[in-house]
């Protein structure tokens, strides 16, 4: 790294929100996810102009940039795989507006999920994309990576709730796109902003439209002896035109150890649960309830609950939203997964997830969005173990290849970053790839942000290089 770039940015921030040291840079070079990259500098801004200048000095150096929120990614987004600069969003986390009569919020990236809806619920509102880490993830790594959650089914990903971004290009030129009623005419380039893992631009600040609460709310728990019943219990809800708010799945291994955790009321015994919501005006959620129960039964569902309170309703969603967490104490690591099936093919998917885990001697959980078919087997390993580590990687990429040939997808909501871009060849054409090229290079010619990600690295159509900025910089593990 060029010490004159490390000077000009303490000049420009404060020593104290520049690290350069080998012993901070370590924290940075991991996300949630299985890959590596360690940066060369971690800079904190504290707003758009501080952004705009430390791009401009990478830019005036030729050093790649990369942005990272919560490092809560599960794909190797905010990693930086070509080193350089990592601008870590933790200290511009101001919400800057509220217009409640309008349903809008307007906040800075390094805002947690949660907070959003914490700091509007007086009124009755809340954001409503929820990851099940919104606790801790930012908002700017939800638009990223257009994040989803398990009230998806409903209401969309984070892409359908963002109204304008501010941007800061890899010049440094501040652009905003969109507007703060959500109705701008033109090309929808918020649309084209949100998902695209900050490889076009850093994402400065945020309007994100708010939703009115629900009057009616009702929880259902449904048990099943069989796991084939359960899913078989999805695709007829569909088949039948029933789209709750929420549709999840954790299969019987999985529940167990969320159960020994949480104590979220869900019956050790069972092979499988479904953890069903449906919200409205009260009568509409009575008949559509009315309507999930008779299903679930005749798919031989061994009982229907209702949560009685918000207690109990918020009990079971701390079960579903805690699973992760739960299933770390039985391994040093585990690795979540990220693939989309067709709702059609979800008794046919878990049927191979448990093959293949047999097949690489691994016990895969199994918890799940099953309205929308998005899957997240979870594979426990040590990582310590270096030939349990390869197994577990080699049985990912076998479920993601399964997904693909039931007609399913990479991801649906954790991005493809540095785990998936080679596997991006399975699924798009070279003409697709040329495309996607274009529009990259329109924003980002010389791939100065977020090098070496969503594009495949092997050589043929759609080659993008990872951008270095010399021999300390760091190499995917």
């Amino acid at each position: 790294m060029d010490i004159a770039l490390i000077r000009e940015l303490k000049t420009l921030l404060g020593p104290e929100n520049v690290l350069s040291q080998k012993e901070d840079l370590l924290l940075y070079e991991f996300d949630g996810s299985v890959e590596k990259g360690r940066p060369e500098v971690v800079v904190f801004p504290h707003g758009t102009e501080d952004v705009s200048r430390i791009v401009k000095l990478a830019a005036k150096h030729q050093v790649p940039v990369v942005g990272r929120g919560a490092g809560t990614g599960l794909s190797g987004g905010a990693l930086a795989r070509g080193g350089g600069v990592m601008i870590v969003f933790a200290r511009m986390n101001r919400i800057l507006e509220l217009d409640l009569l309008n349903r809008r919020a307007v906040v800075q990236p390094g805002v947690v999920n949660l907070d959003i809806t914490r700091a509007v619920e007086h009124a009755g509102l809340y954001f409503a994309p929820d990851p099940s880490s919104q606790k801790s993830c930012t908002i700017g790594g939800n638009v990223a990576e257009n994040s989803g959650g398990p009230h998806t089914l409903a209401y969309g990903l984070t892409t359908n709730h963002v109204a304008a971004l501010e941007l800061v290009l890899p010049d440094g030129e501040i652009v905003r796109v969109g507007s703060h009623h959500g109705d701008a005419p033109g090309y929808d380039l918020c649309g084209l902003f949100v998902g695209s893992e900050g490889t076009l631009a850093l994402v400065t600040e945020i309007t994100v439209k708010l939703s009115l609460k629900a009057g009616s709310v009702m929880t259902l728990l449904a048990i099943f002896d069989v796991v084939g019943d359960a899913s078989r219990t999805v695709v007829e809800m569909t088949a039948y035109g029933i789209t709750p708010v929420a549709c999840e799945m954790l299969d019987g291994w999985t529940l167990r150890a969320v159960e020994d955790f949480i104590h979220a009321g869900f019956p050790r015994d069972s092979a499988a649960v479904l953890l069903i919501e449906v919200e409205g005006l009260r009568e509409a959620s009575e008949s559509q309830a009315a309507a999930i129960r008779e299903i679930c039964h005749a798919n031989d569902a061994r009982e229907v609950r209702t949560a009685r309170d918000e207690r109990e309703r918020e009990l079971l969603w701390k079960g579903r939203r805690n699973a992760f967490g739960a299933l770390g104490r039985l391994a040093p690591s585990n690795y979540v997964l990220d693939g989309v099936i067709p709702r059609s093919k979800l008794p046919e998917a878990l049927e191979q997830i448990h093959a293949i885990g047999k097949k690489f001697g691994f016990q895969i959980g199994n918890i799940f969005h099953a309205g929308d078919g998005n899957l997240h087997p979870i594979v426990l390993y040590d990582p310590r173990d270096t030939e349990q580590f390869k197994r577990a990687i080699a049985a990912a990429r076998e479920i993601i290849r399964m997904c693909i040939s039931l007609g399913g997808s990479l991801t649906g909501e954790h991005g493809v970053g540095m785990e998936k871009n080679e596997l991006m060849l399975l699924v798009f054409s070279d003409a697709d790839f040329d495309l996607m090229r274009r529009i990259h290079d329109a924003f980002n010619p010389d791939s100065s942000l977020n090098p070496g990600k969503i594009f495949p690295l092997s050589k043929g159509c759609g080659e993008i290089h990872v951008r270095k900025s010399g021999p300390a910089a760091a190499s995917p593990s």
